[in-house]
């Protein structure tokens, strides 16, 4: 492990102005994605649309890393792997490289994330191919009694094991422990999850000898589930989240990168914003968004060759107003 290089890349995927875009949808999602624009998912369909997004011209002034799905790792741009096109274009290529979140056996409405089989193995073929970082996603759900400590120490352990087994590999672990908007819970009772959640996971990254320098914490915002009458404002959230970094993430960690989380693209940058208006934090504040940068390019293209140049103007924009956020300098006016 070079302590070293794992530093600098972390650091380089949360340069000021810049954040990830996250376009490692799985095939089903991207399947359901793409069905509701009437395009028939198949192989070429989905190239064709990431295609879109990643020339989009300009995005390295604002992304600074794409994480991608296994299909499209090993697929091209006119004759060349989509990891080395982005590489070219000063953006870093990563991967997704958890197979998705199960029922916990025992343990009724909870997830756990599997894809540990032969991770060293993945994560060492992955390098080969041109990614320098991954990313683990665990899934924790607010409900009757969840999440139960036994879920949020075996996400934890799961995340902390593929971190050290990324770092051993040279990849720069992204952890996302994602508390999931569904349900009517209050943004407390999120605070509170989301909360329990973190402390979970970094000591766990300490028991498994984490270099905390080397990775990226992908969270979820702390917000009041979609079916709660009372959503807070964009200042409370972004109160009620800073709040908890602080008291859960060590300063070690130099980057935080959120996750949307199925928000609307507007209010998903308002909160990045209102984040970074708040002052210095401990680590950069930063994003790494998919359906939050994408879906108004998706809505635009619909398949149609035709209408790539107009879905990549609203692509850029959308990096563009997130970039801007990432400063703290986004306005709604920006958005007309």
């Amino acid at each position: 492990m070079d302590k070293l290089a794992l530093m600098a890349l972390a650091k380089a995927l949360v340069a000021p102005g810049k954040g990830i875009l996250a376009a490692d949808e799985s095939s089903s999602t991207a399947t359901r994605r793409l069905k509701s624009v009437g395009v028939e998912s198949t192989a070429e369909t989905r190239r064709a649309y990431r295609k879109m997004l990643l020339t989009t011209p300009e995005i390295e002034r604002y992304i600074s890393g794409v994480i991608l799905y296994d299909e499209t790792a090993r697929q091209n741009v006119d004759h060349t792997s989509f990891p080395v096109y982005l590489a070219d274009r000063g953006i870093v290529p990563g991967i997704k490289v958890d197979t998705g979140a199960k029922p916990l056996a025992g343990y009724p409405g909870e997830q756990i994330t599997e894809g540990l089989d032969g991770l060293r193995e993945r994560l060492a073929e992955y390098a080969r191919l041109g990614c320098r970082f991954a990313k683990w996603r665990a899934v924790i759900a607010i409900g009757d009694g969840l999440p139960t400590p036994f879920c949020l120490a075996a996400n934890a352990r799961a995340l902390a094991r593929y971190a050290a087994l990324c770092q051993e590999q040279g990849l720069v672990p992204v952890v996302e422990p994602e508390v999931l908007m569904d349900g009517d819970h209050t943004i407390e009772r999120c605070e509170a999850a989301t909360l329990e959640a973190l402390r979970a996971l970094f000591a766990a990254l300490a028991e498994h000898r984490v270099l905390l320098e080397g990775l990226l914490l992908k969270p979820n915002m702390v917000l009041a589930g979609k079916g709660c009458p009372a959503q807070a404002d964009v200042k409370t959230v972004a109160e009620a989240t800073l709040r908890t970094l602080r008291r859960a993430v060590p300063g070690a960690v130099p980057g935080i990168v959120f996750l949307s989380g199925g928000q609307e693209a507007e209010l998903a940058t308002a909160h990045l914003d209102a984040m970074n208006r708040a002052g210095a934090q401990p680590w950069q504040v930063s994003f790494s968004f998919a359906r939050a940068l994408q879906e108004p390019a998706l809505n635009a293209w619909r398949g149609v060759e035709a209408n790539v140049p107009a879905a990549q103007a609203l692509f850029l924009k959308r990096a563009r107003l997130n970039g801007a956020a990432r400063k703290g300098e986004y306005t709604v006016e920006m958005e007309k």
